[in-house]
């Protein structure tokens, strides 16, 4: 079976097409567009004429890139900066009227749940009970769980790029002012979801996303060319260091830094600090940084749900049209034949 997901980020279009082996997605082809929306979108504010123009071809051409590679239409979504977006349903409605592809955004906490799923998968059992952070451009994801789905799952609007417009764009590099106040937000901001990670007290701790990555090079992980398998850790004690170095840098001479592309090197230091202050404050020393995340959560549960899958994300995909997220995203949950809410999960 031949499967594939879109996924429309702050900075990408990116589509992974892949095959369902052995109850595993195997990639057989990814690509991506770039789009910089975090750029040119300011939290709060609606998604420029210019932008959404940029995004309709991107996803138009993602859904032709599926075809031809013989996957049907894939599930597409747009994460914390498209959902934040006071324009969001008039953007979605003209993605789909224009490209025939049904883009949705999902609810902070349903996109936590599906990072959590492919991490898990990933990490396998043995890594016992799991806490999951994920650095978005628009939002941070918190998750931690016992069982292939966590117990507790939370979205902050702690993205890199939303900081970095909110704190850090009157100055390059921001004076030390700018830095402690970011700091201050950010602890103010994490304080309860990090006492709840604190007392699970997680035997292994993940990190997801491409700032997690770019910052585990920063520190001395393996590179990317040598492969997912290559286990790449990123030590607190290191990541406090990387702070220093990239908050004395000009945005413009981050990226000669080890692992920091240009398109990120601006929001680096806003990712950063979310990253050492979110683990100092929950008590972890390291983080095992994870190839899978959403977009692998999203094809894993097409493999799970089988003929039923496409009813499962029709559902899960309204929630985003809900004029508030629900506070339960229990339609990870849901089976096919489930036509009702199962009881909420535990949420700190």
């Amino acid at each position: 079976m031949r499967i594939s997901v879109m996924d429309v980020g702050s900075n990408t279009v990116r589509l992974v097409v892949a095959d369902a082996v052995g109850g595993a997605p195997l990639p057989v082809h990814t690509a991506k567009w770039r789009l910089r929306l975090s750029e040119q979108v300011r939290p709060g504010e609606d998604i420029p004429q210019e932008a959404v123009e940029r995004l309709v071809r991107a996803v138009a051409e993602a859904g032709r890139t599926a075809a031809r590679w013989g996957a049907p239409g894939p599930p597409a979504f747009a994460t914390a900066v498209v959902r934040a977006a006071p324009n969001r349903l008039q953007v979605l409605r003209a993605v789909r009227s224009r490209t025939g592809v049904a883009l949705c955004t999902l609810p902070g906490e349903v996109e936590a749940e599906l990072t959590f799923l492919g991490a898990r998968r990933w990490m396998g059992w043995r890594c016992g009970p799991l806490a999951l952070l994920d650095i978005g451009g628009g939002g941070f994801e918190v998750a931690f769980g016992r069982g292939r789905l966590p117990d507790f799952a939370s979205s902050l609007p702690l993205g890199a790029g939303r900081l970095t417009h909110e704190f850090l764009a009157d100055a390059d590099p921001p004076s030390p002012e700018r830095l402690k106040e970011l700091r201050r937000h950010v602890r103010h901001q994490l304080r309860d979801v990090a006492a709840r990670i604190r007392w699970e007290g997680p035997r292994t701790a993940v990190g997801t996303s491409r700032t997690f990555q770019q910052l585990g090079r920063l520190c001395g992980a393996a590179p990317g060319r040598h492969g997912p398998f290559v286990e790449r850790r990123l030590e607190r004690a290191a990541l406090s260091r990387a702070v220093g170095r990239l908050a004395a840098l000009p945005a413009a001479e981050r990226s000669a830094l080890p692992g920091i592309s240009a398109p990120r090197a601006a929001q680096s230091l806003a990712g950063a600090v979310v990253g050492h202050t979110a683990m100092k404050l929950m008590g972890l020393k390291s983080l095992t940084l994870c190839p899978w995340a959403i977009r692998e959560g999203v094809l894993l549960r097409q493999i799970e749900e089988g003929a039923a899958g496409a009813s499962w994300w029709e559902r899960v995909s309204r929630l985003g049209e809900e004029p508030a997220a629900p506070l339960d995203p229990v339609p990870l949950r849901l089976t096919a034949a489930a036509v009702s809410r199962t009881p909420a999960t535990t949420r700190g």
